[in-house]
C-alpha cells in the first residue's frame, strides 16, 4: 500500500531518512510530506518511530470537483463498505486551499453527508460521528479543486509524545525539535547543551534521541488501532522490540534556563516520562552557562521579540554571540530565530542555514562552527619574505 507521512516544511528530508531508515520503499519526497509504500508492519513501525511525522496517512481515492454536488457525488460513488460498516464511527478532518472551497467545517459536513448517505441507502442505518476516538478518521486534503481522502492511521497528531504535562508560553513543535536536533547531526555521542530550554522540549527530544527511543513509545493508542484489520500480535512484537533498542546515552545530556518556572515544568516532563535519569537540569541565565565536556552540540531556541518579548533583543544576541566565542570553541552551535536583524548581530559567519516554521513563523536555523582556537588560515609567501 502507498503511505504518505505529513511532517513540517523543511524537514521534509529528514522524514525521508528517517524512512530509510525503516528500509522504506519507492520513498519520494512532496511538499510537507513524503510518500512511500509499505506494508502493515511497516505502517505500524511509522507511527511507532517516526520523529519528524505528524500524521501517517493512507490515501483512498482522489478526484477533482468545484462545487458541493460534484463533491457529494464524488464521495457518495466510492465504496467504503471495505474500511467502514454503518455501527461504527467515523470524523472528518479537512485542510482547504482552494477558491472553490473556503470553509474546511462545510468541506467535512458534505463528505460526511456522503457517506453516511451510502451506507444509509445500502443498509438503511448510518454510521455516527464520533471527534473523540472514530473508528476511522478520514483525512480531505483540498487544493484548489484536487480532492484526495485517506484514512489517517494515527489518530492524535504524533508530534503530541505524551510528555508536556503544563502550559508553556511558546512552547515548539516536538517533531520540529526532532528534526532540529537530527539535522544537527546529534546521536547522543557528544555532549549536548540546550542553555535555554523553556519547557524543555528540544531536551526531551535530544535525550530520547541519545538513548533510542522511539518518539511515541508511551503512547497507548493510534487510529490504526481501532481499524478491523488491526494486528494486537504484529503490534506487540514491534513494541517489544522498540523497548529491547533503548540504551543509556553516553554522554549527559543538558538544559538550563533563567526561569524557574520553565526548569520545574522541564523536570516534571523528564521525570514523568522516564527520562530525568539521563537530563541535567539547572536554572541559570546563558552568561553563566559553561560547557559540560568538549565538542559538543549547543542548539537553543532564544526568544524571536515575537511571543516572548526580549527588553532588549540585540543586547540578547549580542550576548549569545560573545558567550559562544569565549567558552564554547570546538563545540558547534545552532540557533533558530525568526529575527533575522538579531541573527547578525552574533557576529559568527554561519557553516549552515535552513528555513523552518516555527508555527506559522518563517525562521532561519543556522549552525555555526565553533573551532577549537583560531581557524588556521595559509599564510601567503610575500607576507614572511
Amino acid at each position: 500500500m502507498k503511505l504518505v507521512a505529513k511532517t513540517l516544511h523543511g524537514l521534509e528530508a529528514v522524514l525521508a531518512g528517517e524512512l530509510e531508515a525503516l528500509e522504506a520503499k519507492n520513498i519520494q519526497i512532496l511538499k510537507r510530506a513524503v510518500s512511500f509504500d509499505a506494508n502493515k508492519e511497516l505502517l505500524y513501525k511509522s507511527n511507532l518511530h517516526l520523529r519528524t511525522a505528524l500524521r501517517i496517512l493512507q490515501p483512498l481515492t482522489s478526484f477533482s470537483a468545484r462545487n458541493e454536488d460534484e463533491l457529494y457525488k464524488a464521495v457518495n460513488k466510492y465504496d467504503w463498505s471495505p474500511y467502514l460498516s454503518a455501527d461504527q464511527t467515523l470524523a472528518i478532518d479537512s485542510v482547504v486551499y482552494s477558491r472553490f472551497f473556503t470553509h474546511s467545517k462545510y468541506v467535512s459536513l458534505r463528505v460526511k453527508d456522503a457517506i453516511c448517505d451510502q451506507f444509509r441507502a445500502k443498509t438503511g442505518k448510518r454510521p455516527s460521528v464520533d471527534l473523540q476516538r472514530p473508528n476511522l478518521l478520514i483525512n480531505v486534503h483540498v487544493a484548489e479543486d484536487k480532492f484526495t481522502l485517506s484514512m489517517d492511521s494515527s489518530g492524535e497528531p504524533l508530534n503530541r509524545r505524551g510528555y508536556r504535562t503544563k502550559e508553556h508560553p511558546a512552547p515548539i513543535n516536538e517533531a520540529l525539535a526532532a528534526g532540529m536536533v537530527m539535522l544537527a547531526g546529534y546521536d547522543g555521542s557528544r555532549p549536548f547543551l540546550d542553555p535555554m530550554c523553556g519547557s524543555g522540549t528540544i531536551v526531551m527530544e535530544a535525550t530520547m534521541i541519545a538513548a533510542k527511543m522511539a518518539p511515541n513509545i508511551k503512547r497507548e493508542e493510534f487510529g490504526f488501532m481501532r481499524w478491523g484489520n488491526f494486528d494486537i500480535n504484529l503490534w506487540n512484537k514491534i513494541l517489544e522490540e522498540a523497548h529491547k533498542q533503548i540504551i543509556t546515552p553516553p554522554e549527559r545530556i543538558n538544559g538550563s534556563d533563567i526561569a524557574l518556572a520553565a526548569i520545574d515544568v522541564s523536570r516534571h516532563s523528564a521525570l514523568d516520562f522516564g527520562l530525568k535519569k539521563y537530563i541535567d537540569f539547572a536554572v541559570a541565565s546563558f552568561s553563566d552557562v559553561r560547557p559540560m565536556g568538549r565538542n559538543g552540540i549547543v542548539l537553543m531556541n532564544p526568544p524571536y521579540d515575537e511571543r516572548m518579548k526580549s527588553k532588549d533583543i540585540v543586547a540578547l544576541y549580542t550576548l549569545i554571540g560573545d558567550q559562544l566565542k569565549r567558552k564554547f570553541s570546538g563545540w558547534d552551535a545552532w540557533i533558530i530565530s525568526s529575527n533575522l536583524e538579531a541573527l547578525k548581530v552574533i557576529s559568527l559567519k554561519p557553516a549552515e542555514r535552513h528555513t523552518l516554521f516555527n508555527g506559522s513563523l518563517e525562521c532561519r536555523y543556522q549552525k555555526f562552527d565553533l573551532y577549537d582556537g583560531s581557524k588556521k588560515r595559509p599564510v601567503a609567501k610575500s607576507a614572511i619574505e
